[in-house]
């Protein structure tokens, strides 16, 4: 008998998985200087390559490998004046970045794991040709860590400091082309114990996981975090669901998964091994064989990677606070609620803080940070990304000018719309003269051509004409004036 997932019994089952989280770091690549930058321009160069699997130290050839080569596909690789020749595996791998290191250390202490003070950098045979070298360098920081859900404490096997890959521009039958920007970024690969007993824990694992990691220095945005998922139940074989970047789809994706074993089950089989890609729909497909313990080997062109107890020390006394923490420090201050969220979702609680310092006005800062570039960019008609690069240069000096009284806070939008136009500071604070008594008379005839109005609806009539001519407070003092 077949049964839908609503009524599965996970622990009659013999359901079990666990979770491999892949993150970029916000710094430049692993193994070489060069920036961690995409590109959109046209590419530089490039070269075509082909795979061929090789037997590893003990003489055995990877399933998977074997499988990928069969297919005789041809690799193209685009690169540019931002990439190198260790991107292009023609020049050795420099030292391994000590800020990327530095992150992995914060993620690890803040799962609870025990750093490892001497790591073999290790090499991971790579299949589809993202690899120009076809190997990933690995190594391992830290183990035996946990995280804490509802559903219990699920264990963190190994946490990892790894390249990335480079990212696919375009893929037929016969051939993938690849671009190189991507190639050796660093990522944090954490991979928990297979200690998820339902669906619904792997999700708030998931989740937890993914708020540790915001809290520490990496990459925001699509692309940058990748979730993979490992299940199985009693008498099927395991199987690894990769492309998650949506917690949102895990649920459907579990549950479609088990009920594609239990299918082979109820014909005495068992499903494949393998390495699945999982849609848009919460569905999977075939992706290649799972691969074998035969594809790591030592990385030669480096030496062991030590950490001392002064590195590990300094990871200590600057280890980021948590988002739960950091979310109770600004309801304090006072800050909306949806002001909290959105510097989260904008990644700018950073740029919060600094101007906070300057001026303990909570509400009003995050509103000009969050809200303001994005009414600037659709006044103007430009992209948002320009117009945020421009202001996140002059928000101090902005804020300190209102701390000193030279501009009032009305004012700030008026000066940030003029340092988006390319004009200086002096210039943008330049504002002409206002004659008190033609403001007032402009007052008085907009309360006479809309007679009966409340105080606040004249308010907003004033503001939405003079805006930048005079404060909020003395227009009301005026309106309330000439209403009488």
């Amino acid at each position: 008998m077949f049964f839908m997932p609503e009524s599965l019994n996970y622990s009659k089952l013999g359901f079990k998985s666990g979770l491999e989280i892949h993150q970029q770091l916000d710094t430049h690549k692993l193994f070489c200087n060069c920036p961690s930058l995409l590109r959109k321009d046209e590419p530089n160069l490039e070269v075509r390559r082909k795979l061929h699997a090789v037997a590893g130290e003990e003489g055995k050839v990877d399933a998977a490998a074997a499988h990928e080569a069969g297919l005789d596909k041809e690799f193209i690789y685009q690169s540019y004046d931002t990439t190198c020749l260790v991107e292009l595996d023609e020049e050795p791998p420099y030292e391994i970045n000590k800020e990327a290191l530095m992150t992995a250390l914060h993620i690890s202490l803040l799962l609870n794991a025990k750093i490892l003070s001497l790591s073999q950098i290790m090499r991971k045979t790579v299949i589809n040709g993202s690899n120009t070298s076809g190997f990933q360098r690995t190594v391992m920081i830290a183990r035996d860590g946990f995280v804490e859900s509802s559903f219990g404490r699920v264990g963190i096997g190994g946490i990892f400091l790894e390249e990335d890959s480079a990212r696919t521009i375009a893929t037929d039958k016969n051939k993938i082309i690849y671009r190189l920007d991507r190639l050796g970024i660093p990522l944090v690969e954490i991979a928990t114990a297979p200690d998820i007993k339902t669906p619904q824990q792997g999700k708030e694992v998931a989740l937890k996981i993914g708020d540790i990691l915001r809290s520490c220095k990496v990459k925001r945005g699509l692309g940058t975090i990748r979730q993979d998922i490992n299940l199985s139940i009693r008498g099927g074989n395991r199987v690894e669901l990769k492309g998650f970047q949506d917690p949102d789809l895990m649920i459907k994706a579990y549950d479609n998964e088990i009920k594609r074993h239990l299918s082979f089950l109820e014909k005495d089989d068992k499903n494949p091994a393998e390495v699945r890609d999982v849609m848009d729909d919460g569905t999977s497909k075939f992706l290649r064989p799972m691969p074998g313990a035969d594809r790591m080997y030592p990385e030669t062109d480096l030496p062991l990677l030590k950490i001392s107890r002064d590195f590990i020390n300094d990871a200590k006394k600057t280890l980021p606070k948590l988002r739960e923490e950091i979310e109770k420090e600004l309801r304090k201050e006072g800050l909306e609620e949806q002001y909290i969220n959105l510097l989260f979702k904008q990644g700018k609680v950073s740029l919060y803080r600094e101007l906070y310092y300057l001026l303990p006005k909570s509400n009003s800062i995050a509103r000009t940070i969050l809200l303001l570039p994005k009414e600037i960019a659709a006044k103007k008609k430009r992209k948002l990304e320009e117009i945020e690069e421009i202001l996140e240069d002059h928000y101090q000096d902005v804020f300190d000018l209102l701390v000193k009284r030279k501009i009032k806070e009305d004012q700030i939008k008026n000066v940030l719309e003029a340092l988006a136009d390319g004009k200086s500071l002096q210039e943008a604070i330049n504002f002409e003269e206002v004659d008190i008594s033609e403001i007032e008379e402009k007052i008085h005839k907009l309360i006479k051509e809309k007679p009966g109005l409340n105080e606040n609806a004249y308010m907003g009539l004033v503001m939405k004409e003079l805006r930048g001519k005079i404060s909020g407070s003395e227009a009301m003092e005026i309106i309330k004036r000439l209403m009488k």
